[in-house]
């Protein structure tokens, strides 16, 4: 019998998990209230990510459509102020659910770090 072998934590992820999701974050000296309101009106969709939104119509307090190139899907939009969380999720393929998770915290000596995680595809 062969001797176990140590493998890290590191190395385990990237010869085993695949690559699902990129994170990314900034900084701004904005108040966390300020961007987060800005994040949570659906309406501005398309002012910060015209690549996903042509248009957003409000369905109720949860479910919004989304029209990209002329093509309707519906998303739901969970909010936490306490926790300054902005999710927007979509039905995937498979009957999976994914989108982009988005979380606002305030900095130590003002403005605020805003983080953003979204799915990527196999082959990005």
């Amino acid at each position: 019998m062969a001797p176990a072998r140590h493998v890290s934590a590191r190395t385990f992820i990237e010869l085993v998990m695949a690559t699902q999701t990129v994170t990314r974050a900034t900084e701004c000296d904005f108040e966390p209230a300020s961007i987060y309101n800005i994040l949570a009106d659906t309406s501005n969709l398309p002012k910060w990510a015209p690549v996903f939104a042509d248009a957003v119509r409000r369905i109720d307090d949860l479910r919004h459509r989304v029209t990209k190139n002329g093509q309707d899907f519906d998303i739901e939009v969970p909010l936490n102020p306490a926790a300054g969380t902005v999710d927007y999720i979509r039905g995937m393929a498979d009957g999976k659910r994914g989108g982009a998770y988005l979380r606002v915290m305030p900095r130590p000596l003002g403005g605020c770090t805003i983080v953003m995680t979204v799915p990527i595809g196999p082959t990005t």
